[in-house]
């Protein structure tokens, strides 16, 4: 019994096949050149290679008149014979011959294989060149967008650049506003105005990477696979789209938008979004937030910048409320002196002289700081300003403005005050407290005495009743007006000022001009906090009958 031989390549066709390697047609006219000496060789009908890709197999070269499919899935045509390759496949239409083998088999492996290694190579050179042209085209998005700081204008220019490089028939972006995502900008159809966050999670099917469409969820070549099938949630950014692909907008690793685009163009029509789409949008989405963070940065300083011009203007109207001078009144020195905590302050204080030579000196601290406390302030100084000319200082005056303030202010709101009305003729003091600290008047001798507290805050209760107290001012005798904001002034070490130190500045300083006293008073409080901002105003007024 002999034991047939499988042919053995003659020396022409092994010289054609060199030439062929020689030659300048590549791997492809190789393979060809093999598969057709492989046919001949053994009087095959029609023969076909092909090579994988992805999940299929891919036809990479044919010869002979039958019709092979272009690709290959699990099954195949019934029709042909079959030998598996180490890269791929060989279908074939026996012609008589023997079935293929030997050493024509293995040539034609190694030529698919080269082919395979070839297109692959083509493929990547060719995904790196569109990666550039990528990258060039979001370097360019990216400026374009990074100079719009106008919010709407930035949110129109990043979906139409988004639009535009993913080919999108559809757009959608959302910016996420206290807990849920509100529509900003659309293209090319609707979208809902508002969403829910919780609505948006799940897990998308196909291979698992969120957000990315592609209904069919067939099998395709490498670099064209859907990233995932279109989930339910994913509908509800662009109702009415086939395919959707969505990112996050994120900032400092927390989310701020989504980006959203929808049926991708196609020269059939439109079709799924791929994984190199996903992260061109990814890219996008990370200029967006960047752009959209320094939108958002100058927006706000545009808003600090004009708060800062109206407190401004509020600390220049504050200050115009307050004596520009004090009153010329003979046998008597008269200083103010405010200092608040913050651009605006609730410490408010007049030197007034009426017609008929007498001296209204007022010292009143609002509740509150800021804004809020300098509007009542304007109210206080408005009442004060009416009332002097129509009541003398005393019980009726408080009264009167007191259930002002009842009326036209909030409940919370409140205001201590310490007015005193002085008669020079008769170097006598007339005085009214609500609520407010004791004025301390220190005698020429070097006694220090405290006005009482005469009544309730004003504004609190609109019936509230006051009482007036007087006194008689001797040669030398200095009175002192303050807010809690000098005495309560904390040092570093949390210890406060105090009445104590407040009456050995004055005590100390009684007989230097008043302006001295105001600036002893200053310096001895700034040292005590060593500088350090308070958080109150302060605020002192001074009477002294000269000797």
């Amino acid at each position: 019994m002999s034991l047939s031989r499988p042919p053995v390549a003659e020396p022409t066709a092994v010289d054609e096949i060199l030439t062929a390697a020689a030659g300048r047609g590549g791997d492809r006219l190789l393979l060809l050149r093999v598969l057709e000496l492989l046919t001949r060789q053994f009087d095959l009908a029609a023969a076909a290679v092909y090579g994988r890709a992805g999940k299929r197999l891919e036809l990479q070269a044919a010869v002979g008149a039958a019709s092979f499919p272009a690709t290959l899935g699990r099954r195949q045509p019934t029709r042909f014979e079959s030998l598996a390759l180490p890269g791929g496949r060989l279908l074939y239409e026996a012609g008589g011959g023997p079935p293929p083998g030997g050493s024509l088999l293995l040539a034609l492996a190694a030529a698919q294989r080269a082919a395979t290694l070839h297109g692959r190579l083509r493929r990547r050179s060719f995904e790196a060149s569109y990666r550039g042209v990528e990258l060039q085209a979001l370097y360019d998005v990216g400026l374009a967008i990074a100079s719009t700081l106008d919010p709407e204008r930035l949110g129109e220019e990043i979906l139409l650049r988004a639009v535009s490089l993913l080919d999108a028939r559809r757009g959608a972006l959302y910016l996420l506003r206290d807990g849920e995502y509100v529509l900003q900008e659309t293209f090319g159809g609707a979208a809902p105005a508002r969403l829910d966050p919780g609505e948006l999670l799940g897990t998308p099917a196909g291979d698992g990477e969120p957000g990315a469409s592609g209904p069919g969820g067939s099998e395709v070549g490498d670099g064209a696979s859907p990233a995932a099938e279109t989930r339910e949630p994913d509908r509800l950014l662009l109702p009415g789209a086939g395919h959707v692909l969505q990112v996050a907008i994120e900032a400092d690793g927390r989310p701020r938008g989504l980006l959203v685009v929808g049926d991708k163009e196609s020269r059939t029509g439109v079709g799924p979004f791929g994984s190199a789409d996903r992260r061109t949008l990814s890219l996008l989405a990370n200029q967006a937030a960047i752009a959209l963070e320094n939108a958002r940065l100058h927006s706000e300083a545009l808003e600090k910048e004009r708060l800062e011009r109206e407190l401004e203007l509020a600390a220049e109207i504050q200050r115009r409320l307050l004596p520009e001078r004090p009153p010329v009144v003979e046998g008597f020195e008269l200083a103010g002196w405010s200092r608040p905590a913050q651009h605006v302050g609730g410490d408010y204080y007049d030197l007034l002289r009426s017609p008929e030579g007498r001296v209204l000196t007022v010292l009143a601290d609002v509740a509150g700081k800021g804004l809020p406390a300098a509007l009542m302030v304007s109210t206080v100084h408005a009442g004060i300003r009416l009332l002097a000319d129509r009541a003398p200082l005393g019980p009726e005056l408080a009264g009167r403005l007191n259930q002002h303030l009842a009326e036209a202010t909030a409940p919370n709101k409140f205001v201590t005050l310490l007015a005193a009305e002085l008669d020079p003729a008769r170097a006598e003091l007339r005085f009214v407290n609500a609520g407010h600290n004791p004025g301390l008047l220190l005698r020429a001798g070097g006694a220090v005495e405290e006005l009482p507290v005469g009544g309730l805050p004003l504004g609190i209760f609109a019936g509230s009743a006051y009482q007036a107290g007087s006194v008689a001012l001797a040669p030398g005798d200095l009175l002192c007006m303050y807010s809690d904001g000098i005495t309560e002034c904390v040092s570093p070490d949390g210890e406060e000022f105090g009445v104590g130190r407040l009456k050995e500045r004055l005590g100390a300083a009684a007989e230097r001009p008043l302006g001295e006293v105001v600036e002893t008073v200053e310096r001895a409080v700034t040292g005590f906090a060593c500088g350090r901002s308070q958080a109150d105003d302060q605020t002192l007024v001074l009477l002294r009958r000269q000797g």
